[in-house]
């Protein structure tokens, strides 16, 4: 019976990480289309501004 009780503990266990880890990934996902909806490309910031986005003419 030991074992038993162990064992629903450890799936519970297992099944509780699953999903916060899923929940995590949904946030973090969430937070990536509310960065590209709003403009802003998150903590990786701008490549170039607009300003220098080309060269000038010779």
């Amino acid at each position: 019976m030991f074992d038993y009780e162990m064992h629903k503990v450890h799936e519970a266990e297992l099944l509780r990480r699953a999903d916060q880890e899923r929940l995590v990934g949904l946030a973090r996902r969430a937070g990536r289309r509310f960065g590209r909806r709003d403009g802003d490309n998150g903590p990786e910031g701008r490549v170039s501004s607009p300003r220098n986005r080309f060269v000038r003419a010779a």
